[in-house]
């Protein structure tokens, strides 16, 4: 089955099996790698995108579910930003370090930019909520909050720290908004 999707604003094709992932398709029919795949199964958010805006794990969506729409993709990124200058999400990442071994570092950007395009002013805890489907390894999260509001313009520091309520403390590891040892 052929597919045309817009990948990074450049127009791709190719002929496809129907149940190519769209992470395999960025991967090996687009050549690019910022796209990781971590778990197949929605749990971990590393092979997050930007499907016409919205983000996705692509390791759940298949190709042809793509065809005619928009990918963006860790390394499209640039082409949102003025200049030469990094996306603001991805100077935040650098600058608050909100990454160590990078594996899943591009989906989490991308999941971010996702959140603030849909809550340009969030706070610690929608920050926590919205990300809680993607997963790190290495970090204690933190540093990926701080980044996230430090790219809505937020002063890290400022920001209040979001307080344990019922079943809301109770998400995702590591983005759980429920205080260490609480």
């Amino acid at each position: 089955m052929k597919v045309e999707i817009t990948v990074n604003g450049q127009s791709t094709s190719a002929d496809v099996e129907p149940r190519l992932l769209l992470a395999h398709y960025l991967r090996e029919h687009v050549g690019l790698k910022a796209t990781n795949i971590g778990c197949d199964t929605t749990s971990c958010g590393a092979c997050t995108v930007l499907l016409d805006g919205q983000s996705v794990k692509s390791c759940t969506v298949l190709a042809v579910q793509a065809d005619q729409q928009s990918v963006t993709t860790l390394e499209g990124l640039a082409d949102l930003s003025p200049g030469d200058q990094p996306h603001p999400m991805v100077r935040a990442f650098r600058e608050e370090h909100g990454l160590q071994c990078g594996f899943c570092t591009p989906g989490m950007v991308l999941a971010a930019v996702s959140l603030l395009a849909e809550n340009p002013d969030p706070t610690e805890r929608d920050v926590r909520e919205g990300l809680e489907g993607n997963l790190c390894r290495c970090t204690g999260y933190h540093n990926i909050v701080r980044a996230v509001l430090s790219a809505a313009g937020k002063d890290p520091d400022a920001v209040p720290r979001a307080e344990a309520e019922g079943d809301a403390a109770r998400t995702a590891p590591g983005f759980s908004t429920r205080e260490a040892g609480a």
